[in-house]
């Protein structure tokens, strides 16, 4: 068996597996695709960990089974969807110990092993997170595609068809993203969008932020707009942390990630500055789930 563990972080754009010596030295890592539990079938997002993770493995050199592994999927909040995962992934025979938490706790434990803080992450889902100076701990949103996910792609990509249908029926402002969305998705016209809509996935209508992006840019209303209330919506996530774990005996801080919130990402700078406004510091780091995962591997075994 080899000594070196395994982190995954996995999601609903894509997976990310960390190999790492019993030292924490990176060793190989690999991406593969998107690994969103479905509670229906918690088993398939099992095999595109295994995947990618074997991908990973080839990479750093290392042959399996490895001491251990630990997951950190998004749709892992719910028990018996963890628990699935966690069983379907353990017959993969990839390492001798694995675990399934969700993405937010592998993001925690990078960003915040100790101390207070507040985490947000914002990808094709959304949640944050908080730790109180008093070492209380709560969470806020992440309750799914039908009740929850605001200001997440989904968010915004499901809101970009409704608004895109509204123009078309006279109920809306007109929009460049009626243009714009329907030339990437190869559609004719917005009544396709409808049959569209049914069969698509989570992460596909996520993929329409990008849409939006283009033409905010641009100076659309409609598309600005869509941005400025998922940028009210996570806003709204850190403040009730913040409300709820205080006193603060400073500025709570907080860090933000996921795929609308990375370094890149366009909704971080605009955050940014909501956080300022309502006494909260955003952290200018990088937090990288799949190494806060190797960090909870390593707390399998001691």
């Amino acid at each position: 068996m080899s000594r070196v563990l395994v982190g995954v972080d996995g999601g609903g754009t894509g997976t990310t597996a960390l190999v790492v010596a019993p030292d924490g030295e990176e060793l190989g890592r690999a991406t593969g695709g998107p690994a969103l539990i479905d509670p229906l079938a918690p088993g398939r997002a099992a095999e595109a960990v295994a995947v990618t993770v074997r991908s990973a493995l080839d990479a750093a050199g290392a042959p399996s089974p490895v001491v251990a592994l630990w997951a950190g999927l998004a749709g892992a909040g719910r028990e018996a969807s963890r628990a699935g995962a966690e069983r379907a992934l353990g017959a993969e025979g990839l390492a001798e110990r694995v675990a399934v938490g969700t993405d937010l706790a592998a993001a925690t434990a990078d960003a915040f092993p100790a101390g207070p803080g507040i985490l947000v992450i914002a990808g094709t889902g959304s949640v944050a997170w908080g730790r109180g100076a008093d070492g209380s701990e709560r969470r806020v949103g992440g309750w799914g595609a039908h009740l929850g996910d605001e200001g997440s792609g989904y968010a915004i990509g499901l809101a970009a068809l409704r608004r895109i249908l509204h123009a078309s029926d006279g109920r809306g402002e007109e929009t460049a993203l009626t243009a714009v969305a329907l030339g990437q998705l190869e559609l004719a016209e917005p009544g396709a969008l409808v049959e569209w809509g049914h069969r698509a996935t989570k992460s596909q209508i996520a993929a329409l932020t990008r849409a939006v992006v283009e033409v905010a840019e641009e100076g659309d209303s409609v598309a600005r707009a869509l941005l400025d209330e998922a940028v009210g919506d996570l806003a709204g996530h850190v403040v009730g942390l913040r409300d709820a774990l205080g006193p603060w005996p400073s500025a709570p801080t907080c860090a933000l990630t996921g795929g609308l919130l990375n370094a890149r990402g366009p909704l971080r700078a605009p955050l940014a500055a909501a956080l300022r406004e309502a006494e909260v510091v955003p952290l200018d780091v990088e937090v990288r789930p799949e190494r806060g995962a190797t960090v909870l591997a390593r707390q399998l075994i001691g």
